[in-house]
């Protein structure tokens, strides 16, 4: 199952890109065919109509195709202020908007529908970035995703990874491994029908 896979982030030292990293480790032994891109990779300006209007960037149209061919999707999301970053919102505000000129992508939701998506947080606090995910949940599925309803928030995320990037704690691992489950069952149901 192709599975693409990203962090909300582009700190260097963000737990979510670590979890993410640990994440495509973990899903890749379960059989998922990997495609882990870090969202610093690509070009996107802050949304702007007027930006929009003078054409689509290349990098946005880059990662529509991305998104389009891998049927299940995993986010690690860091939490802001009790809900997703800018950096997140800003990078689907752009994935979602329609390019009028083009056949193919004036389907905003092209990139989107039917997806299966998982989400992860990790934080340095107790909760672990649940709320990031409370937040994100809605908005993906307005995207026409189907959000997996297992998710899982790693609190204390500064002690949680070991020195060669994998989850310490087999707890951890398993809560990963059971969404990452769920999301390659329901994406190869939906491939299926």
């Amino acid at each position: 199952m192709k599975t693409l896979l990203f962090a909300g982030s582009t700190r260097k030292q963000s737990y979510n890109r670590q979890l993410a990293q640990a994440t495509a480790r973990i899903a890749t032994t379960a059989g998922a065919e990997v495609t882990h891109i870090e969202l610093a990779d690509f070009d996107i300006p802050m949304y702007n109509a007027d930006l929009e209007a003078e054409g689509t960037p290349a990098d946005v149209l880059r990662l529509k195709e991305i998104m389009f061919a891998h049927p299940a999707w995993i986010i690690c999301a860091p939490e802001y202020n009790g809900s997703y970053p800018a950096l997140l919102k800003n990078t689907i505000d752009w994935a979602s908007s329609p390019v009028k000129t083009d056949p193919v992508w004036k389907d905003g939701f092209r990139s989107f529908t039917g997806k299966v998506l998982g989400l992860l947080s990790a934080s340095p606090g107790g909760l672990g970035g649940l709320r990031s995910l409370t937040h994100l949940s809605p908005l993906m599925a307005n995207m026409q995703c189907w959000v997996a309803p297992k998710q899982f928030a790693l609190g204390r995320a500064f002690d949680a990874f070991a020195e060669d990037g994998n989850l310490k704690q087999e707890a951890h691992r398993a809560s990963v491994q059971a969404v990452i489950d769920q999301v390659l069952w329901a994406a190869r149901k939906f491939q299926a029908e």
